[in-house]
């Protein structure tokens, strides 16, 4: 389940955000991404809840127009199970109605991969 990021749980979004490549564990990096997403209206961070938070997605809109896919990350005991693809398909449906949903660069080949794989499904 999808649900927006609260303060109470920035280590664990913090934790999930340092396995991103462009964030590179570095501590600064990863707090001024969290303090982002805390202060700027346009940024949105969620994370994916099952037992556990095992997942984090991040959108920023860009222009009243896009919403752009920034982040994704999931914890690395929980990867290639679909987690990141749900993430991803529960931002399109948020987001889907107002904006039109991309990736930045930093995701774009796995959202590629995704949106490709949703493709050949509804073929």
């Amino acid at each position: 389940m999808l649900i927006r990021y609260k303060k109470n749980l920035e280590k664990i979004a913090m934790g999930l955000l340092s396995f991103m490549p462009e964030e590179k564990k570095e501590v600064k990096k990863l707090q001024q991404t969290i303090k982002e997403y805390e202060s700027n209206p346009d940024w949105h961070l969620y994370l994916w809840k099952e037992d556990d938070v095992i997942g984090a997605i991040g959108v920023r809109i860009d222009n009243e127009i896009n919403a752009v896919i920034q982040h994704v990350s999931v914890n690395p005991s929980h990867r290639n199970l679909g987690i990141g693809k749900k993430m991803i398909n529960e931002v399109n449906k948020l987001y889907q109605d107002k904006y039109a949903v991309c990736a930045a660069d930093d995701v774009q080949s796995f959202y590629n991969k995704y949106t490709e794989a949703e493709e050949q499904d509804e073929a």
